[in-house]
């Protein structure tokens, strides 16, 4: 089922960040250019990427920075499928095992995992690689929300 807030979260991740709308963090933008939204409910959202050129380091792998940018960006998106609200990290932990290397499409699948007292979420991210569905990375982040004007979609 997908509610309000699920296509909320759908139009910020797809529109606003991946594009580069000004207001929003650049570095976002240029960390997930193409992300695609496949589905998005309440407290879960999957996405698919492929990894662009420009994020690869010298080998030809997926950056780590660029992985850690997309599993924050997403993390968040997740918890706005349930909340309309914009969250922030205030604990973030990456796991790496393995790579996506250029041109290898990817999943990526945030899950709202528990809620805290108060305004604190924690949240899950997984990335596989698609064709193996290999675990690439895996996010784990508590996030708070924002009390600033805009903070809410």
């Amino acid at each position: 089922m997908t509610t309000m807030a699920a296509e909320k979260a759908k139009k910020w991740l797809e529109g606003k960040v991946t594009r580069g709308i000004p207001n929003q963090n650049p570095i976002e933008g240029q960390a997930m250019p193409d992300l695609v939204v496949v589905e998005a409910e309440d407290g879960r959202i999957l996405c698919r990427f492929v990894v662009p050129r420009h994020l690869s380091d010298g080998e030809g792998n997926w950056s780590a920075g660029a992985v850690a940018t997309l599993i924050d960006v997403v993390a968040a998106a997740s918890i706005v499928t349930r909340t309309s609200r914009i969250f922030v990290s205030v604990d973030f932990s990456i796991s790496y095992f393995s790579t996506a290397v250029i041109e290898e499409e990817v999943e990526i699948e945030g899950r709202l995992v528990g809620e805290g007292k108060g305004k604190l979420r924690a949240v899950e991210v997984e990335i596989r690689r698609r064709r193996d569905r290999e675990l690439v990375a895996l996010g784990r982040e508590w996030m708070t929300s924002v009390n600033a004007p805009g903070s809410k979609l």
